[in-house]
Formats: structure tokens, sequence, C-alpha cells
């Protein structure tokens, strides 16, 4: 079983490494990171670099995982990854994606007419792809399952996981991860926090990561 974590610049950290950590536990699984050259791809928390493989190391995965990050919106339309995306799919068993990487899944034309999830922030913007946006933790449409921001990408990996090796098995991985989230807020989520603080980050997010793609979209054809 071959997994496939796709990287870009400017991904973010857990999207990717989330995912990693529950598929590195599949029996005889082979997790490789790829980007379009290979070598060194630094994260958005800067201080982070993975290494990765060329893209043609990984042309027929079993398992796609495509990691969101501040900096996806620069990579919607680079067609060296959208190709990929789009040959890796057509073999693939799943093709599924953390945060922002549902953008790069809808730019390669994967969402069009499918439910899916991407962060908070972005979640309208999956309407440009012909999606119909679905603000749950994991979004499963036929052999595509997206996640939503960043921590969600562990609950997929352990739903694909599940249906790869058994209930058992990512019982057992669950438990060896103690992934048993108890946060010291109820906040994790813009329907659980205070709409104050909602209003807060999304203006945050808009100083720090931009427009929406949607905006962005909007804009470009006004």
């Amino acid at each position: 079983m071959n997994i496939a974590i796709l990287l870009y610049e400017g991904f973010t950290a857990l999207d990717a490494t989330g995912p990693f950590d529950v598929f590195s536990r599949l029996p005889g699984g082979q997790v490789t990171f790829v980007s379009s050259a290979g070598g060194l791809v630094r994260a958005d928390a800067s201080a982070l670099e993975i290494g990765t493989r060329p893209l043609s190391a990984a042309p027929r995965p079993d398992v796609v995982v495509v990691p969101g990050g501040t900096f996806t919106n620069r990579h919607l339309g680079d067609e060296q990854l959208l190709g990929w995306l789009r040959t890796a799919h057509a073999s693939a068993t799943w093709t599924t994606s953390v945060c922002t990487g549902a953008l790069l899944l809808g730019a390669a034309g994967l969402l069009d007419g499918r439910r899916a999830t991407t962060h908070w922030y972005e979640l309208e913007s999956l309407r440009v792809f012909g999606a119909e946006p679905v603000s749950e933790r994991v979004v499963r449409d036929g052999d595509v399952v997206t996640a939503a921001g960043v921590s969600a990408g562990i609950d997929m990996a352990l739903w694909v996981l599940e249906q790869i090796a058994g209930a058992e098995h990512s019982r057992a991985v669950h438990l060896v991860m103690e992934y048993d989230p108890d946060p010291p807020q109820p906040t994790g989520s813009v329907g659980r926090a205070p709409p104050e603080l909602v209003t807060a980050m999304h203006e945050e997010m808009r100083r720090s990561y931009g427009p929406t793609w949607a905006e962005l979209s909007a804009k470009a054809e006004a």
C-alpha cells in the first residue's frame, strides 16, 4: 500500500505530519513525501523542512494526501502539481486533503459535484470549484475524503486507515497515538467558539493570509 503526501512551499506542518504519523503505522504501508522537484520543501513555519522525492517517484499511489498551507493559493495554477493529482487520483483508492489542500483538489477538477470541507476561512471558496461546502470535520464523497483545518487531518487519516486495515487496527493506532483531545478551551470550531472570537480571527486571517480564493475569483471576474 503506497501513500503519497504531496508537499509544496508553504504547506502547514501538522497537515502533513498528522496523517503521516497515522499512515506510517499501516502494516505493509510505504509513505512517500513528494513534490514537484524533490528535495527539501519548507513549511509555512519556515524552521521546518521535509525531504521529498519527485512526483515521478509516486505515479500511481494507493492513497493521496494533499495538505493545506498559508500559501496554497499560490499553487492553484501549477499544472505540474494539478496534472499529477489528476493522474494519481485516477488510480488511487482514496484521494484525500487536509485544510486548504481541498482547494488544490478543486483546482485539479476533482471536487466538481462533490460534498467537501476545508478550513472554515476558505469553506465557501469550494463553490468556485463546483463543490458543495460542508461544515464537518471529515467529509467523504465517493473516493475523495476531505478534512477541515489542520488537526482534522488526523481524524481523516484514522478513518481511511480503518477502511484499509479494519476497525481493530485503527482503534489500536488511535490508542497508541493517545489521540484523545481535551483542549483547555472549547473553541476549536466556528460552531463552538464565541462569535466575537470568530470575527476577530477572521479579520486576523484576512490580514495574515489574505483574501479568500472566492473573493479573489470574484474580483478577477468583475
